[in-house]
């Protein structure tokens, strides 16, 4: 079964959790996230099965789209509410203070992520060090906020929604954005509602779907979407058919063996990561056959194989 099972993760279960789910519902080994979520969020969380597997690391780089609450006056030190507290300063802050502080999180800048993370040090998981009270020694990383909007404001609480790059950490933000406002802060709240072209309205139910391991009919796969159907940002090239065999072999494809498909529109590529070096390689059937890098003056030589 090859494609992406979109599913909207429940609060208080794993991302691996998920997956165990979705590998007993489906029956097939290879599945992985693309994109860990805590097991306070809720939302989007896309499973790569199958084939769709060797496109991890493709669907993984695209931005992410969340729905944040979080609370003033208290810091933990996971940065979010199920952490230990470390801070309490009560108080409300001023709506002025708090949008100047958003707009100081927007665009490009590094962000630290949170020492509960799975960011590895010296080869050791970052919570696995925290948990033992070690030092976690990590490294501010670039990431970029494409957007974010007050969407509700109480004086203590606040909601948001923004945009960032992957390898975001949206508890970094709240606990940034508390330093910002000097009461400090940390997520209450989190539900991603977007992950690259995947959203909520796609996405199956955990307890649909696991309703499904005890029915006769799997209805889960029904939500699959297609491995045809992945990466639509990516310029697509279709290949003849000494082009397909040469894909095959993972030889590289000179200009007689495959013709260009339709343009991507200006629009659908904007903020996209990873993705100008990259041509998806379709069959006349329109079937993915492969993913290729430019080798030369008009050849393709296909880096990623899926037949």
């Amino acid at each position: 079964m090859d494609g992406v099972l979109v599913v909207d993760k429940p609060e208080g279960i794993t991302s691996h959790d998920v997956v165990a789910v979705a590998r007993r519902v489906l029956r097939e080994r290879r599945i992985g996230h693309t994109g860990t979520l805590d097991p306070l969020a809720t939302g989007v969380l896309p499973l790569a099965c199958g084939k769709a597997t060797r496109l991890v690391r493709f669907l993984t780089a695209a931005d992410k789209e969340y729905e944040a609450a979080i609370r003033f006056g208290i810091t933990t030190d996971s940065y979010d509410i199920t952490g230990t507290e470390t801070g309490r300063m009560p108080g409300r802050v001023g709506r002025d203070e708090v949008v100047a502080g958003m707009a100081a999180l927007s665009g490009e800048y590094l962000q630290m992520p949170p020492p509960y993370s799975a960011k590895k040090v010296d080869g050791i998981r970052a919570y696995a060090l925290a948990r033992r009270d070690e030092p976690v020694a990590l490294k501010a990383v670039p990431v970029r906020v494409t957007g974010v909007e007050l969407l509700a404001f109480d004086g203590e609480h606040c909601r948001v929604r923004l945009t960032s790059s992957a390898g975001f950490y949206v508890r970094s933000f709240a606990h940034a954005l508390g330093q910002s406002v000097g009461t400090g802060a940390c997520l209450e709240g989190l539900r991603r509602t977007r992950s690259g072209d995947f959203t909520l309205a796609g996405a199956i139910g955990i307890d649909e779907l696991q309703g499904e391991a005890d029915g006769e009919a799997n209805g889960a796969a029904g939500w699959i979407v297609p491995i045809e159907q992945l990466l639509p940002r990516f310029p697509a090239v279709t290949v003849t058919d000494e082009g397909r065999m040469r894909v095959s072999h993972g030889r590289t494809l000179e200009a007689s063996h495959y013709q260009p498909g339709p343009a991507v529109p200006e629009a659908a590529v904007q903020g996209a990561a990873v993705q100008e070096a990259w041509v998806r390689v379709l069959d006349a059937e329109g079937r993915l056959l492969a993913l290729a890098q430019g080798a030369g003056r008009d050849c393709l030589h296909p880096e990623v194989v899926l037949i």
